[in-house]
Protein backbone atom coordinates (compact mmCIF):
# COMPACT_ATOMS: atom_id res chain seq x y z
CA UNK A 1 0.00 0.00 0.00
CA UNK A 2 2.71 2.45 1.01
CA UNK A 3 4.71 1.53 -2.09
CA UNK A 4 1.82 2.50 -4.35
CA UNK A 5 1.30 5.76 -2.44
CA UNK A 6 5.00 6.63 -2.70
CA UNK A 7 5.03 5.82 -6.40
CA UNK A 8 1.94 7.99 -6.99
CA UNK A 9 3.48 10.90 -5.08
CA UNK A 10 6.74 10.61 -7.04
CA UNK A 11 4.94 10.42 -10.38
CA UNK A 12 2.73 13.41 -9.51
CA UNK A 13 5.74 15.48 -8.46
CA UNK A 14 7.64 14.49 -11.60
CA UNK A 15 4.63 15.42 -13.76
CA UNK A 16 4.38 18.84 -12.11
CA UNK A 17 8.08 19.52 -12.64
CA UNK A 18 7.90 18.28 -16.24
CA UNK A 19 4.89 20.49 -17.02
CA UNK A 20 6.85 23.45 -15.71
CA UNK A 21 9.13 22.81 -18.65
CA UNK A 22 12.59 24.18 -19.40
CA UNK A 23 11.10 27.62 -19.95
CA UNK A 24 10.34 28.05 -16.24
CA UNK A 25 13.62 26.65 -15.01
CA UNK A 26 15.17 30.10 -15.14
CA UNK A 27 12.42 31.62 -12.99
CA UNK A 28 12.70 28.78 -10.48
CA UNK A 29 16.42 29.28 -10.28
CA UNK A 30 15.98 33.02 -9.78
CA UNK A 31 13.58 32.42 -6.91
CA UNK A 32 15.98 29.91 -5.37
CA UNK A 33 18.83 32.37 -5.79
CA UNK A 34 16.89 35.04 -3.92
CA UNK A 35 16.03 32.52 -1.21
CA UNK A 36 19.61 31.30 -0.83
CA UNK A 37 21.37 34.64 -1.05
CA UNK A 38 22.69 34.19 2.46
CA UNK A 39 24.23 30.87 1.36
CA UNK A 40 26.21 31.58 -1.82
CA UNK A 41 27.87 28.17 -1.65
CA UNK A 42 24.54 26.30 -1.50
CA UNK A 43 23.92 23.87 -4.33
CA UNK A 44 20.75 24.76 -6.24
CA UNK A 45 18.56 21.85 -7.40
CA UNK A 46 17.86 21.30 -11.07
CA UNK A 47 14.08 20.83 -11.66
CA UNK A 48 14.66 18.65 -14.72
CA UNK A 49 17.04 16.35 -12.88
CA UNK A 50 14.68 16.28 -9.91
CA UNK A 51 11.73 15.27 -12.11
CA UNK A 52 13.81 12.54 -13.75
CA UNK A 53 14.91 11.27 -10.35
CA UNK A 54 11.33 11.14 -9.07
CA UNK A 55 10.27 9.20 -12.14
CA UNK A 56 13.09 6.74 -11.58
CA UNK A 57 12.15 6.33 -7.91
CA UNK A 58 8.51 5.69 -8.85
CA UNK A 59 9.57 3.04 -11.37
CA UNK A 60 11.84 1.34 -8.84
CA UNK A 61 9.08 1.33 -6.20
CA UNK A 62 6.46 -0.08 -8.57
CA UNK A 63 8.65 -2.87 -9.98
CA UNK A 64 10.60 -3.59 -6.80
CA UNK A 65 13.77 -5.59 -6.27
CA UNK A 66 16.92 -5.38 -8.32
CA UNK A 67 15.04 -5.28 -11.64
CA UNK A 68 13.09 -2.28 -10.38
CA UNK A 69 16.31 -0.56 -9.31
CA UNK A 70 17.90 -1.12 -12.72
CA UNK A 71 14.75 0.01 -14.52
CA UNK A 72 14.55 3.09 -12.27
CA UNK A 73 18.09 4.13 -13.18
CA UNK A 74 17.35 3.69 -16.88
CA UNK A 75 14.06 5.61 -16.62
CA UNK A 76 15.73 8.46 -14.72
CA UNK A 77 18.51 8.76 -17.31
CA UNK A 78 16.04 8.60 -20.19
CA UNK A 79 13.73 11.21 -18.66
CA UNK A 80 16.65 13.55 -18.02
CA UNK A 81 17.76 13.36 -21.67
CA UNK A 82 14.19 13.67 -22.98
CA UNK A 83 13.23 16.66 -20.84
CA UNK A 84 16.40 18.53 -21.74
CA UNK A 85 15.66 18.09 -25.45
CA UNK A 86 12.19 19.60 -25.17
CA UNK A 87 11.92 23.12 -26.59
CA UNK A 88 10.82 25.67 -23.99
CA UNK A 89 7.43 27.25 -24.66
CA UNK A 90 8.94 30.74 -24.63
CA UNK A 91 11.60 29.74 -27.16
CA UNK A 92 8.96 28.15 -29.40
CA UNK A 93 6.79 31.29 -29.30
CA UNK A 94 9.83 33.42 -30.08
CA UNK A 95 10.84 31.18 -32.99
CA UNK A 96 7.35 31.18 -34.50
CA UNK A 97 6.98 34.95 -34.18
CA UNK A 98 10.37 35.57 -35.78
CA UNK A 99 9.43 33.34 -38.72
CA UNK A 100 6.03 35.05 -39.03
CA UNK A 101 7.54 38.57 -38.98
CA UNK A 102 10.31 37.82 -41.47
CA UNK A 103 8.30 38.50 -44.70
CA UNK A 104 7.05 41.83 -43.34
CA UNK A 105 10.58 42.76 -42.27
CA UNK A 106 11.88 42.00 -45.78
CA UNK A 107 9.15 44.16 -47.36
CA UNK A 108 9.81 47.05 -44.98
CA UNK A 109 13.55 46.86 -45.54
CA UNK A 110 13.07 46.82 -49.32
CA UNK A 111 10.78 49.88 -49.10
CA UNK A 112 13.31 51.76 -46.94
CA UNK A 113 16.14 50.97 -49.35
CA UNK A 114 14.05 52.08 -52.34
CA UNK A 115 13.39 55.35 -50.51
CA UNK A 116 17.14 56.01 -50.49
CA UNK A 117 18.02 55.24 -46.87
CA UNK A 118 21.45 53.78 -46.13
CA UNK A 119 21.46 50.14 -45.18
CA UNK A 120 22.27 50.61 -41.50
CA UNK A 121 19.64 53.31 -41.01
CA UNK A 122 17.10 51.27 -42.97
CA UNK A 123 17.71 48.20 -40.78
CA UNK A 124 17.40 50.26 -37.58
CA UNK A 125 14.19 51.91 -38.81
CA UNK A 126 12.67 48.52 -39.64
CA UNK A 127 13.74 47.18 -36.23
CA UNK A 128 12.01 50.08 -34.46
CA UNK A 129 8.85 49.71 -36.54
CA UNK A 130 8.70 45.93 -36.28
CA UNK A 131 9.50 45.34 -32.62
CA UNK A 132 9.37 41.90 -31.07
CA UNK A 133 12.18 39.34 -31.11
CA UNK A 134 12.95 39.83 -34.80
CA UNK A 135 13.12 43.60 -34.26
CA UNK A 136 15.69 43.02 -31.52
CA UNK A 137 17.84 40.94 -33.85
CA UNK A 138 17.55 43.52 -36.62
CA UNK A 139 18.51 46.21 -34.13
CA UNK A 140 21.71 44.31 -33.38
CA UNK A 141 22.34 44.00 -37.12
CA UNK A 142 21.87 47.73 -37.67
CA UNK A 143 24.07 48.72 -34.72
CA UNK A 144 26.82 46.38 -35.89
CA UNK A 145 26.70 47.87 -39.39
CA UNK A 146 26.73 51.41 -37.99
CA UNK A 147 29.78 50.65 -35.86
CA UNK A 148 31.66 49.40 -38.92
CA UNK A 149 31.27 45.67 -38.45
CA UNK A 150 31.59 43.34 -41.40
CA UNK A 151 28.50 42.07 -43.22
CA UNK A 152 29.09 38.49 -42.09
CA UNK A 153 29.31 39.57 -38.47
CA UNK A 154 26.30 41.88 -38.69
CA UNK A 155 23.89 39.64 -40.57
CA UNK A 156 25.02 36.65 -38.52
CA UNK A 157 22.64 37.86 -35.81
CA UNK A 158 19.78 36.56 -38.00
CA UNK A 159 21.24 33.06 -38.37
CA UNK A 160 18.94 31.48 -35.70
CA UNK A 161 15.82 32.75 -37.51
CA UNK A 162 14.16 30.12 -39.69
CA UNK A 163 14.10 31.19 -43.33
CA UNK A 164 16.56 34.08 -42.89
CA UNK A 165 19.41 32.32 -44.71
CA UNK A 166 18.44 33.79 -48.08
CA UNK A 167 18.15 37.26 -46.60
CA UNK A 168 21.60 37.10 -45.03
CA UNK A 169 23.15 35.67 -48.21
CA UNK A 170 21.54 38.38 -50.34
CA UNK A 171 22.71 41.12 -47.97
CA UNK A 172 26.27 39.80 -47.86
CA UNK A 173 26.34 39.36 -51.64
CA UNK A 174 25.02 42.91 -52.10
CA UNK A 175 27.69 44.35 -49.81
CA UNK A 176 30.49 42.62 -51.74
CA UNK A 177 29.21 42.90 -55.32
CA UNK A 178 27.11 46.05 -55.16
CA UNK A 179 23.98 44.28 -56.43
CA UNK A 180 20.62 45.84 -55.62
CA UNK A 181 19.20 44.40 -52.40
CA UNK A 182 15.64 45.73 -52.56
CA UNK A 183 14.51 43.46 -55.39
CA UNK A 184 15.96 40.37 -53.73
CA UNK A 185 14.17 41.25 -50.49
CA UNK A 186 10.83 41.65 -52.26
CA UNK A 187 11.21 38.28 -53.97
CA UNK A 188 12.25 36.73 -50.66
CA UNK A 189 9.12 38.08 -48.93
CA UNK A 190 6.89 36.66 -51.68
CA UNK A 191 8.63 33.27 -51.50
CA UNK A 192 8.32 33.14 -47.71
CA UNK A 193 4.60 33.89 -47.86
CA UNK A 194 4.09 31.24 -50.54
CA UNK A 195 6.03 28.69 -48.49
CA UNK A 196 3.97 29.52 -45.42
CA UNK A 197 0.72 29.09 -47.35
CA UNK A 198 1.92 25.73 -48.69
CA UNK A 199 2.95 24.57 -45.23
CA UNK A 200 -0.41 25.64 -43.77
CA UNK A 201 -2.29 23.74 -46.49
CA UNK A 202 -0.20 20.62 -45.91
CA UNK A 203 -0.79 20.85 -42.16
CA UNK A 204 -4.54 21.16 -42.74
CA UNK A 205 -4.57 18.06 -44.93
CA UNK A 206 -2.46 16.14 -42.42
CA UNK A 207 -4.75 17.14 -39.57
CA UNK A 208 -7.73 15.73 -41.48
CA UNK A 209 -5.98 12.38 -41.75
CA UNK A 210 -4.99 12.42 -38.09
CA UNK A 211 -8.55 13.19 -37.03
CA UNK A 212 -9.79 10.05 -38.78
CA UNK A 213 -7.36 7.76 -36.91
CA UNK A 214 -9.15 7.84 -33.52
CA UNK A 215 -12.45 7.20 -35.28
CA UNK A 216 -10.96 4.20 -37.04
CA UNK A 217 -9.45 2.88 -33.82
CA UNK A 218 -12.88 3.08 -32.18
CA UNK A 219 -14.82 1.42 -35.01
CA UNK A 220 -12.32 -1.31 -35.90
CA UNK A 221 -12.70 -3.32 -32.66
CA UNK A 222 -16.48 -2.92 -32.85
CA UNK A 223 -16.47 -4.18 -36.44
CA UNK A 224 -14.34 -7.17 -35.46
CA UNK A 225 -16.54 -8.05 -32.47
CA UNK A 226 -19.87 -7.48 -34.18
CA UNK A 227 -19.04 -8.66 -37.69
CA UNK A 228 -16.21 -11.16 -37.71
CA UNK A 229 -16.40 -12.88 -34.33
CA UNK A 230 -20.01 -14.18 -34.78
CA UNK A 231 -19.12 -15.58 -38.20
CA UNK A 232 -16.00 -17.30 -36.87
CA UNK A 233 -17.92 -18.70 -33.88
CA UNK A 234 -20.69 -20.00 -36.17
CA UNK A 235 -18.22 -21.64 -38.54
CA UNK A 236 -16.31 -23.24 -35.71
CA UNK A 237 -19.59 -24.46 -34.17
CA UNK A 238 -20.56 -26.17 -37.41
CA UNK A 239 -17.14 -27.71 -37.86
CA UNK A 240 -16.76 -28.94 -34.32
Amino acid sequence: MWAQVLAAVCLASAAVLAMMGPGTVGSVRRRLRRTLQHRPDAKRPDPIRLAAGLGGVATAVVLGGWPGLAAGVLVAAGLDCLLRRLEPAAARRRRLREAADLPLAADLLAAALRAGAPLDRAVLAVADALGGPLGERLGRVGRTLRLGGGPEEAWGHLSPVAGAERLTHAAIRSSTSGAALAGALTRLADDLRASRATAAEAAARRSGVLLVLPLGLCFLPAFILAGLVPVIVAVLGDVL
